[in-house]
């Protein structure tokens, strides 16, 4: 990892924000004498309207004007449900945003429609930026995802209604799943014993965390897309066969989302789920006593776990390169990333915040996290089809619990189809 003195960062995102002395290799900068409104398009992290990350980036946002009269910010937050479809449409209108913050970068590279990262970061912020991530956001070894948080997946279950079912520790394989929510049910009824949330707002990431579980996932070694591999088939048919016939799940998993899984979890109505860093305040707000621990496997708890990161990306459409990456650098201080990243529990891209929340004592929380991240497994971001592969598992992928083979052979020629239109 790049450890690099953040004076210069410092100096370039959180003073008076000089222009001129912020602007990457080119030296290109701001123009000084034209008023520029920047739009920036960012998912929402938060839960509820007191929580919405719209707050977080009209607080950046206005900081970020004070400190530079011509350049105003158009903050638009928009739903997990809704963005990707909805900067779709923005792209084929022409009305593009300066900034998108979302969960995928590549089929915009595939467009031709991105500035590099190194186009629009100064190189303190560049250099700030953790290499494994910063990795991550390259397509042919070219820097155009720039990476915003991350977070892995872990089993979290719920000490309470544990106890009340007579269960003295956490599942590790897939029968101490079902065995554990057979007791449940038996013991808790209006719970739902194993919360499966495979609705559109991820589909993709619980249907992968089940896949890896046994053996399986979304491509072969080479990167070519396996999703009705039979390993992939055999985890489906297990969940519908153990989870949803026996009725210990919900009665219409590919329907129900994360957002109402975590939800249901929070409010003490449901015993155990996949979950990220975000569901720990979620559950200390809903006074659950949690327990955290690895995903179980099929064999037994799996040594790797679902490692996600979201993005940051630059249009060049409206070409306000300059003015993007002095908000960019701005919008990348320690300062924000902190803020961001302890509002809603998740792990940092960045150096400067991960020796902050590793070091200040205030995360013990996240530490098991921390320690799963490492051998996370990642989707295939530096696909320029992923996108589009990723929009189909979120609209059918769910459905596989229903008929394994069919829905999951359907996706695989779908997948296919992306690569050779790529």
């Amino acid at each position: 990892m790049n450890k690099r003195s953040l004076a210069a960062v410092s100096a370039c995102a959180l003073g008076a924000l000089a222009l001129t002395a912020c602007g990457s290799g080119g030296g290109s900068t701001a123009s000084a004498d034209k008023d520029v409104t920047l739009k920036l398009v960012a998912a929402d992290y938060g839960d509820k309207a007191s929580n919405s990350s719209a707050s977080y980036w009209k607080d950046v946002a206005d900081r970020f004007t004070a400190a530079n009269p011509k350049i105003k910010v158009d903050v638009q937050v928009i739903n997990w449900n809704d963005i990707d479809s909805q900067v779709k449409t923005m792209i084929q209108s022409g009305n593009v945003p300066d900034v998108l913050q979302t969960g995928g970068y590549a089929d915009k590279v595939a467009d031709n429609l991105l500035y590099r990262a190194d186009e629009v970061l100064s190189e303190p912020t560049r250099t700030n930026l953790i290499d494994s991530f910063a990795k991550a956001g390259e397509v042919d070894g070219k820097p155009y995802g720039i990476p915003f948080v991350a977070s892995a997946r872990a089993f979290f279950y719920n000490k309470a209604l544990f106890a009340q079912a007579g269960i003295t520790e956490a599942p590790k394989s897939w029968d101490d799943v079902k065995a554990a929510a057979e007791k449940i049910k038996a013991a808790v009824p209006g719970v739902t014993p194993y919360a499966l949330p495979l609705g559109s707002e991820e589909a993709q990431g619980e249907s992968l965390i089940w896949e890896l579980g046994n053996a399986g996932g979304l491509t072969d070694p080479k990167g070519a897309y396996t999703l009705n591999s039979q390993a992939n088939i055999d985890a489906f048919t297990w969940l519908k066969t153990n989870l949803v016939a026996p009725g210990l799940t919900y009665a219409n998993p590919a329907t129900t989302d994360r957002k109402t899984a975590f939800a249901d979890f929070a409010a003490g109505k449901a015993a155990m789920l996949n979950g990220h860093p975000s569901l720990i305040q979620m559950s200390k707000d809903g006074k659950v006593d949690y327990g955290v621990a690895p995903i179980p496997g099929k064999a037994g708890a799996l040594k790797s776990t679902l490692g996600v990161a979201d993005w940051m990306m630059a249009f060049k459409g409206p070409g306000h390169k300059e003015q993007v990456r002095a908000f960019l650098d701005f919008a990348y201080a320690k300062e924000n990333t902190l803020k961001f990243d302890e509002l809603y529990n998740l792990m940092p891209v960045t150096e400067d915040t991960l020796k902050d929340m590793t070091g200040s004592g205030k995360h013990p929380d996240l530490e098991p996290f921390f320690a799963l991240l490492p051998n996370a497994a990642f989707y295939p971001l530096g696909d320029t089809a992923w996108d589009a592969v990723s929009a189909e598992i979120k609209k059918s992928g769910g459905t596989a619990v229903n008929d394994p083979a069919k829905v999951l052979g359907e996706l695989q020629k779908k997948a296919e189809a992306a690569v050779s239109d790529k």
